[in-house]
């Protein structure tokens, strides 16, 4: 009996906390929760509608929209430039190595149109990138969190530029460093690398935990951090190195819904990604992957994801008279 009065107490904690989190994050960085009251009163109901209806049609979208954000607040801070089509002269990041898997484009350009008849020139593409991120997770039974708006959109995208994503190759130490030149902690990372639980990803992005792992190039030369067991069910869909068109689901069996899951693969040494099983190699990482591996503090992770979402929202936006707002997402006005 005393088992539900203490969650509830704790989801009422999470909406305090994610909201004090916003308020320092957004005085910081400029951005307002009620910025579009006066000019597009209606923004964040017209967004949520449109993703009822894209996840409705695509639900594998969510990680994918998650993705986008986060691939977007990384370079050049969240302005938008990830949605920038390349130019003859110049070769934008959605074209780049890491940003060739991004998906949901479409999508974003769905939502912009429908603004723009309801609000012209009014909305930036970087704020409903942030709206349809904190939706794709809310939709997939996840965290809710306050948006903070007033991004303005750049009108700039550099493809070598993506070298400041964190790589799904890294090891500890370099996510630590790639994170905190973002203004994020350890914290951050462990948390925002809970995100995996959504979507899927391609073999190519690590097969060689599975072949060839110190280029001894036999069939033993394997990841020796990575589950036996789930080495074997991942070899039997991904059949070489070069394989860069068959998906897995990156939690499965739960990758279209959000929840503490992934950290009980990244326990049992099934995380799919070099990057995953790097969070058992640090204490303070490790003990929180093993804390929500339990299953008992699934809530807590989602107060943390919501206030590490926050502050990843904020990362070098643009505002007042910097930047524009773009007509269409992939074009600079």
């Amino acid at each position: 009996m005393a088992s539900r009065p203490l969650r509830s107490s704790r989801m009422i904690n999470m909406g305090v906390a994610a909201a004090l989190v916003l308020s320092a994050a957004a005085m910081a960085a400029g951005l307002e929760m009620d910025f579009y009251s006066s000019t597009c009163p209606h923004v964040e109901q017209i967004v949520k509608e449109e993703m009822v209806e894209i996840l409705k049609e695509a639900p594998t979208l969510a990680g994918p929209l998650l993705r986008l954000h986060f691939h977007d607040c990384f370079v050049r801070g969240c302005d938008g430039s990830v949605l920038l089509d390349s130019t003859p002269t110049s070769t934008a990041e959605k074209d780049a190595t890491p940003n060739l898997t991004l998906r949901g484009f479409g999508s974003v350009q769905r939502i912009k149109d429908r603004l723009e008849k309801a609000c012209p020139g009014t909305v930036s593409c970087a704020d409903i990138l942030a709206l349809m991120a904190r939706d794709a997770v809310v939709l997939a039974r996840g965290p809710s969190w306050p948006v903070a708006l007033g991004r303005r959109d750049g009108r700039v995208s550099i493809a070598n530029e993506t070298n400041q994503l964190p790589p799904p190759t890294a090891n500890f130490t370099t996510l630590v460093q790639m994170f905190a030149a973002k203004g994020l902690g350890v914290k951050d990372l462990v948390v925002l690398s809970g995100g995996h639980t959504l979507g899927t990803a391609h073999c190519n992005l690590f097969s060689d935990r599975l072949y060839n792992f110190t280029g001894a190039n036999n069939l033993a030369d394997v990841d020796p951090a990575l589950d036996a067991t789930y080495l074997a069910r991942l070899r039997s869909r991904c059949r070489s190195l070069a394989d860069n068109t068959t998906l897995n689901e990156m939690d499965p069996g739960s990758f279209l819904s959000f929840d503490a899951s992934y950290y009980r693969l990244v326990a049992k040494r099934r995380g799919l990604f070099h990057s995953d099983a790097a969070l058992l190699t640090d204490p303070a990482t490790r003990a929180y992957v093993q804390r929500q591996a339990s299953g008992l503090f699934a809530d807590e992770f989602f107060r943390d994801f919501a206030d590490s979402m926050v502050k990843m929202s904020t990362i070098d936006v643009l505002t007042g008279e910097q930047g524009e707002i773009r007509n269409k997402c992939y074009l600079v006005n």
